[in-house]
């Protein structure tokens, strides 16, 4: 299902570049934009996983540069029946993480620093076994995919604005004039708001019911969540700053101040996820932890700088 949702995504993207070429350019922008839609979409199915990876630092792991780490992945993945991912870390002091990848034989989670030293091995586990869940689900091919379509849109308007693309008089290229370049440099930020409302914040739901499972345990994610919302994101993540089109991939948004559950938000509001879980967990219970969960109440992991 997802992979025919990539693929009317990336047919919604391709339609917007192409009004966009002609709004800004008539024939000659039109072209223009065909060309770049047909390489943003070719680069976004195949490499778009290593594009949100590269943009956000992140360093492979091993099982020898980080041994507890990599057990943990290792033994949630077993539980999860799959492959297991690549293992990345981020260096940042904010605590989230994201998985990616177009299918669970090609995927990759990443953690941030700042992920493994506030949390405990339980709410760690928590937060990898949602980021599989999302993996199992194949939600990560059109999370990264729309991040980086987004991207471009973003990148094609900037172009647009400083007379990159066309040159010369570009009120008269344009079917409708100044009024026409204008709409069409308003419509990258429309744009990354429609990829925000397009990837459904249900998966998130989705992804927490499984990744409990997985991990044998509601409350240790809950606690995370409550850790990582509650003030965990008042440090920022450069790069998604840079480029909030990346927002939706975390587990939490890591954009300052935008967890609010409303239309355009891209996650949905912590309490309510919170307590989702709480109710599965019910009272008194968390069910039983795979073995590399139970083994310490701590992920004594932090790699020394390169």
């Amino acid at each position: 299902m997802n992979v025919a949702k990539t693929m009317i995504l990336l047919a919604a993207m391709t339609a917007l570049f192409l009004a966009t070429g002609w709004i800004a350019g008539g024939g000659t922008g039109l072209l223009i934009a065909l060309v770049f839609a047909l390489a943003t979409n070719a680069y976004a199915y195949w490499n778009s996983d290593t594009l949100a990876l590269r943009a956000n630092g992140a360093e492979p792991v091993t099982a020898a540069s980080a041994p507890e780490l990599h057990r943990l992945v290792a033994t949630l993945a077993k539980s999860a029946d799959l492959p297991m991912p690549k293992v990345y870390l981020i260096r940042s002091e904010q605590p989230n993480a994201f998985a990616t990848g177009r299918d669970p034989d090609n995927a990759a989670v990443a953690a941030t620093t700042g992920l493994l030293k506030r949390l405990n091995r339980e709410e760690v586990a928590g937060v990898m076994a949602h980021e599989l869940a999302h993996i199992k689900n194949r939600d990560t091919l059109i999370m990264t995919v729309a991040a980086t379509v987004a991207g471009a849109i973003s990148a094609f308007a900037t172009m647009l604005q400083f007379g990159m693309m066309f040159g010369g008089n570009r009120s008269e290229r344009s079917p409708i004039g100044v009024i026409g370049i204008l709409l069409a440099v308003i419509l990258a930020p429309l744009a990354a708001m429609l990829i925000q409302m397009t990837i459904s914040r249900t998966r998130e739901y989705a992804a927490d019911r499984l990744g409990a499972e997985i991990a044998g345990d509601p409350m240790g994610l809950a606690n995370a969540l409550r850790k990582i919302a509650g003030g965990g994101t008042a440090v920022e993540i450069p790069a998604v700053e840079r480029n909030p089109a990346m927002a939706h991939l975390f587990i939490v948004n890591p954009l300052s101040g935008a967890r609010m559950d409303n239309l355009f938000s891209t996650h949905p509001n912590a309490a309510n996820r919170i307590a989702a879980l709480e109710a599965m967990a019910g009272p008194g219970q968390s069910g039983p932890k795979p073995a590399a969960v139970r083994r310490s109440t701590t992920i004594p992991f932090v790699p020394r700088n390169r």
